[in-house]
């Protein structure tokens, strides 16, 4: 039978550095605003199990947008005439203008992988403005993901980098799942990815500023996959030891993208991580 889902998609307009940029968003449920960002060259829908989730959208408003360059979201200006390298500092700028544009309060942050990092950056820079955050697959340092064959005339970018990630999931995750994060990875733009890591191998090191976490200010909930070799369990638990006061857990059978691998799996952790957010 036919069946209508409660999320809704629209566009907001940013301006950032003399640019505009036309962001897309989808969004299902009420309450404190959760915003969810998406792993580095995929897009939004990687969340559509958490969007669909009655249980979480009866206690917030979940909201994941798409970057500049990514699923629906146009790029900026004169796009065209240089290549795509995404900054800590354009990144961190992009999603604080998205929730003041929406006019959010205190909204939690959710990331994976990069966006499990740059979560991070925010909470440094921007305790005061946050509920707090949930660090997917999070790291302070990620060295060494970047390679010329990311973008190169010779490869399929979209394959490269769909199978590449494919193997960042856990051996247990459905096929099906697995399979539908290929497919989103497999649409990037050309470029993209290599452009988001670019950021996340080379221009990302917080090692010597997470310590500024304060969480009586902040709360901070870290969750590593098992199985994730890219941003290991241990790397999101050397951030932890530096964040006095956060929450680490190591998920079991999980992989880099548990909201789209193994939604099920991620679901008890998350709910639990989501209670610390509003305790």
């Amino acid at each position: 039978m036919a069946h209508l889902e409660a999320i809704t998609g629209r566009y907001v307009n940013l301006d950032i550095d003399g640019l505009s940029y036309r962001i897309y968003f989808e969004e299902a449920g009420e309450g404190p605003p959760l915003i969810c960002m998406h792993t580095a060259g995929a897009d939004g829908r990687q969340w559509r199990h958490l969007l669909n989730d009655e249980e979480i959208t009866s206690r917030f408003r979940v909201i994941a947008f798409d970057l500049p360059f990514h699923g629906k979201s146009t790029p900026p200006g004169e796009w065209w005439l240089s290549q795509y390298k995404l900054t800590t500092k354009h990144y961190a700028e992009v999603i604080r203008q998205f929730w003041q544009a929406l006019n959010l309060e205190k909204p939690i942050l959710m990331g994976c992988s990069m966006a499990g990092a740059i979560v991070l950056k925010l909470a440094i820079d921007h305790q005061d403005e946050l509920t707090g955050i949930i660090g997917l697959e999070s790291s302070a340092y990620a060295p060494g993901r970047y390679n010329d064959f990311l973008h190169h005339p010779a490869v399929h970018g979209g394959e490269l980098c769909a199978s590449y990630t494919l193997g960042l999931c856990a051996p247990d995750s459905p096929e099906a799942a697995k399979r539908e994060n290929w497919w989103y990875y497999a649409q990037g733009g050309p470029g993209v990815y290599a452009g988001d890591v670019h950021f996340y191998s080379m221009d990302w090191d917080v090692r010597d500023q997470v310590s500024k976490i304060d969480t009586t200010r902040c709360k901070v909930s870290l969750l590593s996959g098992e199985y994730d070799y890219s941003a290991t369990p241990e790397m999101s638990e050397a951030v932890a030891r530096e964040v006095k006061g956060s929450q680490y857990t190591m998920m079991k059978a999980m992989g880099h993208f548990p909201m789209i691998e193994n939604y099920a799996g991620l679901k008890p952790y998350l709910t639990e991580a989501l209670d610390h957010m509003l305790s």
